[in-house]
């Protein structure tokens, strides 16, 4: 038995769709999800656009049948891993061993958020219930549960990296025997913590965002879940359904070169790159598309642009950031492009860099600007965080 491991199902909620069909129509008519905040407040909600999925607590709960005072994060979470398990074809989980493997970064802070501001004002107001699930692990423990995934459970939070980290440990445990079956992914949600947090930095773009532009000014934050199926080849040939993909290598590096800025020469991103290529056995040339970090903000693109230079010069594949839709989801990006990438390969598509205009001065390439359908045999993701910790992912045509 070969030691593949195949996408077998999506699952995704963003701004630009709730659920995967959604968010594929998006891409192809180039339908980003920027906007004037509407379901959180904030201090900044005239000032900030951020990239909100389209729904309520109360419409998520009712999309999920959970409870509405649950957290955000959870609710998305559980929405996303719930489609991406249905979409497999698996009859019965149960003759498998399964696992989840979630990713997040902010946890329960929406609802913490909620009780910090009564408490403030009255030590003894505040429901504590708003306080139960702040913890990251707690969404993944709670949606878990509710995919019957119980032989292993685990949380991953490494900043903007940590879902393309769920994954690849995904396909780590089944290569290794611990799993047959592993949805990983993340999700997170906004909140006041992280958006001024990230305004703090001053790395957010009062426009909507315009990655691997010259005169990019930073990012849009955003918020979503997303996960994909991973299985092993014995799993996949007792399915009636085809496999969207494998994941045929993936590589994490870090050159702890600063707290949240990237190395100016991109040595994280590039060993990340490098890593997952040698890993693939693929040549440079094989890679069709590379679905960038491109965050937007002057650092991040400079320095993956230079890791991309160093590594594929002077032939560069495709490539374009689609956090121009859907903002930056932090630790549910990952996932999201992990989807986006297995879209590309199923059927033939490289996504536009919206809202580019001027090349980057020092940088030999430019991102995509239209929709391009073309056969596409394999995807580099590229997933880089804060603290320097760098995942490149290469999803592969079976």
């Amino acid at each position: 038995m070969s030691n593949n491991i195949y996408i077998q199902g999506l699952g995704i909620i963003s701004a630009i769709g709730n659920n995967v069909q959604e968010c594929l129509d998006a891409l192809q008519n180039r339908a980003d999800g920027i906007a004037e905040m509407r379901y959180m407040q904030s201090a900044h909600k005239h000032e900030l656009p951020v990239a909100e999925v389209k729904k309520s607590n109360r419409q998520l709960a009712e999309m999920a049948g959970m409870p509405a005072s649950l957290t955000r994060t959870a609710l998305l979470s559980a929405i996303a891993a719930k489609e991406a398990l249905a979409d497999t074809a698996i009859e019965n989980i149960a003759d498998w061993k399964v696992g989840f493997i979630s990713a997040n970064t902010v946890g329960g802070m929406d609802k913490t958020e909620d009780f910090y501001k009564e408490f403030l004002q009255d030590t003894s107001k505040g429901k504590l219930r708003d306080i139960a699930n702040h913890e990251c692990g707690s969404a993944t423990e709670i949606v878990a549960e509710q995919l019957g995934a119980t032989d292993y459970i685990t949380t991953i939070s490494t900043a903007c990296s940590s879902s393309a980290n769920s994954i690849f440990y995904g396909a780590r445990l089944i290569r290794n025997g611990i799993l047959d079956i592993a949805i990983a992914g993340g999700a997170d949600a906004l909140t006041k913590f992280t958006l001024n947090g990230f305004n703090t930095l001053m790395i957010l773009d009062k426009e909507p965002c315009k990655p691997f532009d010259e005169n990019r000014k930073g990012l849009n934050l955003g918020e979503g879940a997303a996960y994909v199926v991973l299985v092993s080849e014995r799993v996949m040939k007792t399915l009636s359904k085809q496999p969207y993909c494998k994941l045929s290598a993936y590589c994490n590096a870090n050159d702890a070169y600063h707290q949240t800025a990237s190395s100016p020469d991109g040595t994280g991103s590039y060993l990340a790159m490098k890593g997952a290529l040698e890993r693939s056995g693929l040549r440079l040339a094989d890679i069709d598309y590379i679905n960038l970090h491109g965050t937007g903000t002057q650092n991040n693109d400079s320095a993956e642009g230079t890791a991309i230079k160093r590594l594929f010069d002077p032939h560069y594949p495709k490539l374009s950031s689609t956090k121009a839709y859907t903002g930056h989801t932090l630790g549910a990006s990952g996932g999201v492009e992990a989807v986006f990438a297995s879209l590309a390969i199923k059927h033939g598509l490289i996504y536009p860099n919206l809202r580019f205009e001027t090349q980057i001065a020092d940088q030999p390439f430019a991102p995509e600007t239209q929709l391009i359908r073309q056969d596409v045999k394999n995807v580099l993701s590229n997933s880089f965080g804060f603290g320097g910790n760098c995942s490149s992912l290469i999803f592969s045509k079976v």
